[in-house]
């Protein structure tokens, strides 16, 4: 069940204020091929040529446009009024993702730049409105088929080719305002702690922390913190708000809970609601739901534990494409839809690959208790810029989406992608200790996974890739694990576990990627020979499967894939989410 502070298509729902309004629909619209609009001053306003519905970018055919040429630079353009009760407050801009370089004005200033495809953003635009009448925002989106960008599966040829397809310009997530007082609650970073029963919370205050209401505005403001379930309090803390970064840790031991605590698991994803009262006095002044799972990812003796129990991750690959709105999901009820299938096949979780996923995505996989892996998008060159690059969107990430229970794992890196002589060259094996060392700095209670597929540095996890179609070869191959691991033999693409220089100690493997069984009658590419029926495909699926589930130093694995993606039929959906095979019968093999 949803918590109590759900919003339907509310585009951040871990930080929940009442007051917003969504920006998505009818926009102006323009390419602008030369590069002449800035100069043109277009955005004081421009002549649309189009209109565009966002957040669906013009490649896609729920934008209204559903051309597939590139074009580098593209500009929207939009009215809106901020209500009379809200005039006052201080109002936010937020982009949920635009790609990849984003400018914008507010009647005709400027207000700010982003750069980063995947990355939510936000401005303070209050002191460009127009006190109680009508504004005009325009964005520049700006775009490349540069491979120093993080694109994931973004094509940066005319046609799409391999596994990579349409690119994504422009706006793709939702575009919202949301209003709040000159004191406001900036962020809030929660880190439960399992073992303690206790839960910290790492709060950031904006604005002027001096009262107004009491004792002639001496008095500073009070932040309280109130935890609940099933609408029951749990605990409440209350502390000044005498700097703008604040801590609190909170016991959650409640004798209002049959178990005194409750944890999260795929199991019984039990989820603590949060709200946070900024006061002034006897006036609140902010107010923030949210919520929490108290549970904990760690690893021991070879295996990946979730609240110190061993857990065997049934994954599947999830690219998170649709037929008509590529990228960005065409609703809500489309992202449970995928939710409750993948669910209804037997697996625990996603991991959710070359894309950052929509807010609300995470916030369903919370809720029915998905295991998330998490991946970045990936460049494909490596020099200063791609570092530069990479490292700045991807520690935005790792915040922005740091309180999500479902993310049990990060991985920065896939295959070898933006870092292809990973396995000699010492700069490259450097960057991505670098990556592995920073993430850890800001969360250091998830694995992290560095090059995921072949040739780890430093990782959490050994996850190896191989697209074998026999169970028996497969077996076979994965018998002896020091062979595997010490690089004395390769396994898919020749490739070995390890980079040159590393060791393996006795990390957990999984098997993050197989599978790809494709059906002859469809147009398109699969791993390996293509089946010609639901039997021949089920007999393939069931021998891999339990080969992998045989192989006993494995603990755990992940399909490759949900669904059909473009050219890519390999799905065990259609791209529409039409089953290919008994849903059923996908079950009972993955639970057998």
């Amino acid at each position: 069940m949803a918590l109590s502070s759900y919003r339907k298509d509310y585009p951040r729902p871990q930080f929940v204020r009442e007051h917003w309004l969504n920006l998505n629909g009818e926009w102006d619209f323009r390419f602008d091929d030369g590069n002449v609009g800035e100069g043109e001053q277009w955005y004081r306003a421009f002549d649309e040529d189009r209109k565009i519905q966002v957040p669906f970018v013009y490649e896609t055919k729920a934008s209204g446009i559903g051309e597939t040429v590139f074009h580098p630079y593209v500009w929207y353009q939009r009215k809106f009024s901020v209500p009379s009760e809200q005039q006052g407050k201080r109002v936010i801009l937020h982009f949920q993702a635009v790609d990849y370089v984003a400018k914008v004005w507010v009647n005709g200033n400027y207000v700010g730049r982003h750069e980063g495809g995947y990355s939510a953003f936000s401005f303070d635009v209050t002191e460009q409105l127009v006190a109680g009448g009508e504004n005009l925002l325009v964005v520049k989106a700006e775009d490349s088929d540069d491979c120093t960008q993080p694109r994931g599966k973004q094509r940066w040829r005319k046609e799409n080719f391999g596994c990579w397809y349409v690119q994504t310009t422009g706006i793709w997530q939702t575009v919202w305002l949301e209003y709040v007082s000159p004191q406001y609650l900036e962020s809030v970073k929660i880190t439960p702690d399992f073992d303690t029963n206790s839960v910290r919370f790492d709060y950031r205050v904006g604005g002027n922390l001096s009262g107004t209401q009491a004792d002639g505005g001496k008095d500073l403001l009070r932040l309280t913190t109130r935890i609940t379930m099933d609408g029951k309090l749990i605990k409440e803390t209350g502390i000044l708000a005498d700097r703008s970064a604040l801590s609190a840790g909170v016991e959650l031991i409640s004798e209002t809970r049959e178990w005194r605590v409750e944890t999260w698991s795929p199991r019984n994803p039990k989820l603590y609601e949060v709200e946070f009262i900024l006061s002034d006095g006897d006036q609140v002044v902010d107010r923030v739901q949210s919520y929490f799972g108290l549970r904990k990812v760690s690893i021991q003796k070879g295996k990946v534990l979730l609240n110190n129990m061993p857990i065997y991750q049934r994954l599947i690959l999830d690219q998170g494409y649709w037929t008509e709105s590529h990228l960005t999901p065409p609703s809500e009820e489309a992202i449970i839809e995928d939710i409750d299938k993948i669910l209804a096949m037997g697996y625990n979780g996603v991991r959710k690959h070359q894309k950052i996923e929509d807010d609300r995505f995470l916030y369903w996989c919370d809720v029915k208790g998905v295991l998330v892996w998490s991946e970045m998008a990936a460049a494909y060159e490596f020099n200063d810029q791609a570092v530069e690059r990479f490292t700045r969107e991807w520690l935005d990430i790792v915040q922005q989406y740091y309180n999500h229970p479902c993310i049990v794992t990060w991985v920065p890196f896939n295959e070898s992608w933006g870092v292809a002589n990973i396995f000699t060259d010492r700069k490259q094996q450097q960057f991505t200790e670098a990556i592995y060392y920073l993430t850890k700095s800001i969360d250091p209670n998830r694995p992290v996974v560095c090059n995921d597929g072949w040739e780890h540095t430093i990782s959490d996890i050994i996850t190896l890739h191989d697209y074998e179609e026999s169970g028996a070869k497969f077996f076979s191959r994965y018998t002896h694990k020091d062979a595997i691991t010490s690089n004395e033999i390769s396994h898919m693409n020749a490739k070995y576990a390890m980079a040159q220089g590393y060791e393996y100690r006795g990390q957990p493997i999984i098997l993050s990627e197989f599978g790809g069984i494709a059906f002859k009658s469809e147009s398109g590419w699969g791993y390996g020979n293509q089946v010609d029926s639901e039997e021949a495909f089920l007999e393939r699926f069931r021998s891999i499967t339990q080969a992998i589930k045989d192989t006993d130093y494995i603990c755990g694995y992940c399909y490759t894939q949900v669904t059909d993606v473009q050219q890519e039929v390999n799905g065990l959906l259609y791209e529409d989410r039409t089953p290919k095979i008994d849903m059923a019968k996908i079950r009972a093999i993955n639970l057998a």
